[in-house]
């Protein structure tokens, strides 16, 4: 329910403008994930899940690695990784997902984060957001329970 909550109140501020973010600078973002993650044409799987194709992906259901069951169960409970909900996870991934094996604290910058999303966007080529505002694999009943939480 309390996932449902945070991307319901995200989706209501609006997605960050195209302009506000800079995929070259994610790319240098990017270097404080390349000790666990790989993207591009040759990505292997490191301690963590390549990222290619993540954006519209559910979490925890890349084969061939070896998810913690946290994130496993979040992704049985309807969690899309999208740009708002990558946004939120990148924060503060142990409070989005409690008891993920991301040993990260987080990134503190919002345009940090919203320029490392536009970098790892370039490796979700066929990647399409839901028209009308919503994100593939988000519920519109505002009602609903929606997250694995």
């Amino acid at each position: 329910m309390r996932l449902a909550v945070v991307v319901a109140a995200v989706l209501a501020l609006g997605t960050i403008p195209a302009s506000a973010q800079d995929a070259a600078r994610g790319e240098q973002v990017f270097k404080k994930c390349v000790a666990c993650h790989a993207v591009g044409e040759n990505a292997k799987t490191k301690v963590g899940p390549v990222l290619n194709d993540v954006f519209g992906r559910t979490a925890g259901t890349l084969a061939d690695y070896k998810y913690s069951k946290a994130m496993i169960g979040v992704g049985e409970g309807g969690l899309v990784w999208t740009h708002e909900t990558l946004f939120e996870y990148l924060h503060k991934p142990n409070e989005m997902v409690k008891g993920t094996k991301m040993a990260f604290a987080g990134i503190k910058s919002d345009e940090e984060i919203n320029d490392l999303l536009a970098y790892l966007q370039t490796f979700s080529p066929d990647y399409v957001p839901a028209a009308g505002g919503e994100e593939e694999g988000e519920d519109s009943d505002e009602g609903e329970e929606g997250g694995g939480k």
